[in-house]
């Protein structure tokens, strides 16, 4: 298997002619997936999406690709290219065209039609352009050929590149269902037409490579969630994401099927499904949507609230159910479905909703107790086909953690891609290509981007790390006077806590050692102490008596005043 690549210095300079592939987002990780591809002095990126935050990570909202590589070169972005609508594709455009608002922004109907409605709240209205399977348009040095893909949001496409250096193919997300709802199969002759021109790179969804076999048709759903809704005795709740048109028009479909009216609930499910419906992607049976507004007007028994919640967000519809702060009460009784896979990292959060669920009395469906979600992600034994179909010279696995890419990598060199083919790359590594010969040659620094309120990247690691500390270990304060004439504490110490112990009374031992501390730092080791020398002399004192007497190590602000 080929070697990760580590401890790579900086890229040389782009040839004439060569391609240069960066990846500054998706790999390593499920989320902000983005590409960007340079050559001959332009730049086209594939994607802009944005990554949610784990537990680790308190307060911060999202966390955005790492544009610094591109920042003092957004006059060369050519266009950014769009491969679906999902929010780890799309969600950090508007942080990049804030940067420069005229990149045009190119993608298929619906994918524009949703990044547009985010667009419009960050006030930008972006130049866009959309395209179709099939269609070919030359973006500067790039000549860009748009391929049909099936995935869990209609109008996905793959990309197809060709440029002086060769041709690189970039499926985006996909999964080959062959019974789709909108019946809008992955186009595998098309990929069978670029395999034969020749595909020099392929990159490719790395998600479910260590799930053998194919992933499910999404039909098989339909008829799980009409007989869960069948039976409840009273209200459903579907939570389920908000882009996911496919898994809404088969709740649609379900509750009309037994007379049950439909509820849109959380401001991104009712722009995403009135732009869907608008479009014409979404069919919504007559007389089945309800404002929500009107909620009351109707029996427990004749309704289901769509929602947003499905993966434990905090502010979500779902999550507000379950906390009880949700002018919708659940009660013993109803009936919660979680149609969705859980994204790494989130587990415990949803564990926590399902918990919350069912002490209020629901019944909690989701997928490890009943069938109803598919993933929209390839198999491994649809990527083997792809491989086989498309014969790629060179393959670079992307979208998925390490071992994801690791997976989709072997899967590789199965069909016969040599191992040296294979490039496992991470966030930030350089990959050149000229004359359709590929080799990884550098490395880009590539870190996180926090979203935090209304700053963006003003957050750093070292912040979260002082978070964290606050949230497991709490905070010590100590305030103390001081005369550096008399050499004497002369008010003080005062210590506060907050997380530490019970009682600040317990801190009555220490204080005498702090006064004695700082009374010798003052008296015999010369009075050139500056202030923040004292504060140390504190922080050291009682931090080595905590971390010794209360086995915790809080954040500790000492504060000395001079008298």
């Amino acid at each position: 298997m080929t070697q990760w690549h580590t401890d790579l210095s900086a890229p040389p300079a782009l040839g004439k002619d060569a391609l240069r592939v960066v990846p500054l987002g998706g790999l390593g990780e499920v989320g902000r997936n983005m590409t960007v591809f340079e050559i001959n002095g332009q730049l086209l990126v594939i994607d802009c999406g944005v990554l949610f935050p784990e537990e680790t990570q308190p307060g911060v909202d999202l966390i955005l690709p790492d544009i610094n590589y591109i920042i003092d070169r957004l006059d060369d972005v050519v266009a950014v290219v769009l491969t679906h609508g999902h929010e780890d594709h799309i969600g950090a455009v508007p942080y990049l065209l804030k940067r420069r608002p005229d990149i045009p922004v190119i993608g298929s109907q619906l994918t524009l039609a949703l990044i547009e409605a985010k667009l419009q709240e960050h006030r930008i209205k972006p130049y866009t352009m959309a395209v179709r399977e099939g269609q070919v348009e030359r973006l500067g040095e790039f000549e860009v050929e748009f391929v049909a893909v099936n995935h869990s949001i209609p109008d996905a496409l793959a990309v197809f590149l060709r440029t002086r250096a060769g041709t690189v193919l970039h499926t985006g997300d996909f999964k080959m269902d062959q019974l789709p709802l909108d019946g809008r199969i992955t186009d595998l002759r098309h990929f069978a037409r670029l395999g034969e021109e020749g595909v020099d790179l392929f990159l490719t969804d790395s998600t479910n490579a260590e799930v053998p076999g194919f992933t499910p048709t999404e039909k098989h759903i339909g008829p799980v969630l009409a007989d869960v809704i069948g039976r409840a005795p009273k209200r459903v709740v579907v939570a389920s994401f908000s882009s996911h048109v496919h898994r809404v028009q088969q709740v649609l479909d379900a509750a009309a099927e037994h007379g049950r009216k439909v509820v849109f609930m959380g401001r991104s499910m009712v722009r995403n499904m009135t732009i869907a419906e608008k479009l014409g992607y979404l069919e919504v049976p007559p007389n089945t949507l309800v404002d929500q507004k009107r909620i009351d007007d109707h029996a427990d028994s004749q309704l289901v609230i769509m929602c947003t919640g499905s993966q434990g967000e905090p502010m979500a519809a779902l999550s507000r159910m379950a906390n009880g702060d949700h002018k919708v009460q659940l009660t013993e009784g109803d009936t919660v479905i979680l149609a969705s896979s859980l994204i790494p990292g989130n587990e415990n959060s949803v564990f926590r909703i399902i918990n919350g669920l069912m002490r209020l009395g629901a019944n909690v469906v989701h997928k490890s107790n009943a069938k109803v979600h598919v993933s929209g992600h390839a198999a491994a034994g649809e990527l083997l086909y792809c491989y086989n179909i498309i014969e790629p010279e060179y393959v670079m696995p992307v979208h998925g953690e390490v071992r994801h890419l690791i997976a989709n990598g072997k899967l590789a060199e199965e069909t016969g891609v040599p191992t040296d083919h294979v490039l496992l790359a991470e966030n930030g590594t350089v990959v050149d290509m000229t004359a359709g010969q590929v080799r990884i040659t550098g490395q880009v620094e590539c870190g996180d981007v926090y979203v935090d309120g209304s700053s963006v990247g003003t957050i750093t690691d070292a912040d979260l790390k002082d978070r964290l500390v606050l949230a497991e270990e709490g905070f010590i304060s100590v305030i103390t006077v001081v005369n550096r004439d008399t050499g004497k504490v002369v008010s003080g110490p005062d210590v506060h806590a907050r997380g530490v112990a019970e009682d600040d009374e317990v801190f009555e031992d220490i204080k005498p050692r702090i006064t004695a501390a700082l009374e010798d730092a003052i008296n015999h080791s010369g009075k050139n102490h500056t202030t923040q020398q004292l504060q140390q002399v504190v922080r050291r004192t009682i931090g080595s008596w905590v971390s010794r007497k209360l086995r915790r190590k809080p954040m500790i602000v000492p504060v000395v005043i001079e008298a």
